[in-house]
């Protein structure tokens, strides 16, 4: 239930809630009750719909302040984007998503959907590809279901999809052009924890006129965004890759 309060714009009633659970409106009211108590939903008064509750601030803020690949990657986030002078994400696998852990905006604001504790798609964002190239298993729980279409740029082919993959894990370094948003492109890398599984990516997102040169991302920027990600590792106790 909270999952569709959070994924859904606006307000929901309870008949719209049951609907889409398939369950009894009395199970949800009571569900919604329970919920409201704890302060995970509220209610509007007046139409009596509900919408997330602030409690689930505090909880999101607490899971942030104990997340050690975002306290590790602080200062080297601030270090890339004093660097490139673009906007930094740090990411980490959610299921089919990437959730966005930290970011550091720079002169080029990129939209809402890279704010911190946004979930973003993996097979349409740097972030993402950079984590698929490297994890097979969230390769294919992705490509095993329909590809959402964000731009003309999107690819939502599986198989081109794995190709591109196979490509990223070779050369170690992600990019996607205006795949999800217009006029937005970005370089990404790989982040290892000590086991040497990749827990998370770190990308530079910006004007395309910026990140790109000749239709490419900008070898500096790619290697500028590596060099992050390998610290970061090293930060994680990671074997150098």
């Amino acid at each position: 239930m909270l999952r569709l309060l959070a994924t859904r714009s606006g307000r929901r009633g309870v008949a719209d809630l049951a609907s889409e659970l398939e369950l009894p409106k009395g199970t949800v009211y009571h569900i919604l009750r329970t919920l409201q108590t704890v302060g995970f939903v509220e209610q509007d008064l007046e139409s009596g719909k509900y919408q997330l509750g602030p409690a689930l601030l505090h909880i999101g803020s607490r899971y942030l302040a104990g997340s050690e690949l975002r306290q590790r990657s602080l200062a080297w986030s601030e270090r890339l984007a004093a660097q490139t002078d673009e906007a930094v994400s740090i990411g980490a696998p959610h299921e089919t998503l990437v959730l966005v852990v930290h970011q550091v905006f720079r002169s080029f604001e990129i939209p809402q959907a890279f704010a911190v504790g946004s979930l973003v798609p993996a097979h349409a964002t740097a972030l993402g590809k950079a984590l698929l190239a490297r994890r097979s298993e969230l390769a294919g729980a992705v490509t095993g279901r329909e590809l959402a279409s964000y731009t003309s740029a999107t690819v939502t082919d599986p198989a081109a999809l794995n190709t591109q993959l196979q490509t990223i894990a070779s050369r170690g370094w992600a990019d996607e052009v205006e795949e999800l948003l217009q006029g937005v492109a970005s370089v990404a890398a790989p982040i290892e924890s000590r086991q040497r599984v990749v827990i998370g990516s770190i990308a530079v997102s910006g004007p395309i006129e910026r990140v790109c040169a000749d239709g490419l991302p900008r070898r500096e920027l790619v290697d500028q965004v590596m060099d992050s990600a390998r610290a970061i590792s090293r930060e994680l106790r990671g074997t150098a890759w």
